[in-house]
């Protein structure tokens, strides 16, 4: 009996905690409070989706943005639009006591004013990761130990692709796409921020902004010695002016990731350890002068 109380005891500091009010900051600097640990959860944007998840609290999601797809385990889940045209009737009648949203989600205000409490928070840099991450956790009422103690996880990981940087792989000039529009990663977002760790010069300064509109002939003309891109960008690369006589596409020194891959790598959340390992991989190989995604396999197709 005596055994079975004590174990009783171990969980009222957790059942405190939970009960407890928290008050935290979003992108806003809105205080949100939030008077309990939220069991109905919408997330709108997938890098949230994730870190939801990697808390331990993936149970609690009930409806996700389109493009939220890891882990498995919520490909079955209700989908409730996209930032730019969430539907602001599909998410009430989920009944969320929580809504995840980027900071530029439209109908977070309209939200809002129907009495849901909705948390704006958008990772751009390793800086916003770790911010956004610890305010997840409290606002999910996550023991701060937890949190803290997988956060230095990620960041374990991160510093493990890094230093598996090989010597000659340093100091090369790097093109990452983000999309075909074309948008890239410059020296200001978390990719950027990742392969500065590594040794390597990004051709997108950061007075560019984290994810900036990038001008094709400007790739050309900085002559990047290894390009990044997703598999959507690989048709739309071959017909821009220039790009075939560039020396990274002449030397199939090009690491085209597949979707799922780019989809990982393009988000500031809880795989950003396994995105630096790709990416580190990428280098070794162009160094070596092997690296096509066309035939490697774990970088492309």
């Amino acid at each position: 009996m005596l055994r079975h109380f004590s174990r009783a005891l171990a969980f009222v500091p957790w059942l405190i905690q939970s009960a407890q009010a928290v008050t935290v900051v979003d992108d806003r600097q809105q205080k949100i409070q939030i008077s309990q640990a939220p069991q109905r959860i919408v997330s709108l944007l997938p890098s949230l989706t994730e870190t939801v998840c990697a808390l331990n609290q993936c149970h609690k999601l009930v409806g996700l943005d389109r493009y939220s797809n890891w882990p498995a385990s919520v490909k079955n889940l209700p989908r409730v639009g996209g930032g730019l045209d969430p539907n602001i009737e599909s998410i009430v009648a989920l009944k969320p006591d929580l809504v995840l949203a980027a900071g530029s989600t439209r109908g977070a205000d309209r939200l809002q004013a129907l009495g849901l409490t909705v948390l704006r928070l958008e990772p751009r840099n390793h800086e916003d990761a770790q911010r956004v991450w610890h305010t997840v956790g409290q606002a999910l009422h996550v023991p701060t130990a937890d949190s803290d103690r997988a956060w230095q996880g990620i960041q374990a990981g991160v510093q493990t692709a890094v230093q598996s940087l090989l010597p000659k792989a340093r100091q090369q000039r790097v093109y990452f796409e983000v999309s075909p529009a074309p948008y890239g990663a410059s020296e200001a977002s978390f990719i950027g921020e990742t392969l500065t760790r590594m040794g390597v010069s990004n051709i997108l300064p950061a007075s560019m902004g984290p994810f900036p509109l990038v001008n094709p002939e400007w790739v050309v003309q900085a002559k990047p010695d290894v390009i990044m891109v997703g598999d959507s960008s690989r048709i739309s690369m071959s017909q821009r002016p220039g790009w075939s006589g560039l020396r990274a596409m002449q030397g199939q020194r090009l690491c085209v990731f597949k979707q799922d891959e780019s989809d990982m790598l393009v988000r500031a959340g809880p795989r950003m350890a396994e995105g630096a390992r790709l990416m580190a991989d990428c280098l070794n190989r162009a160094a070596t002068d092997v690296a096509t995604a066309l035939i490697k396999p774990g970088i492309g197709r």
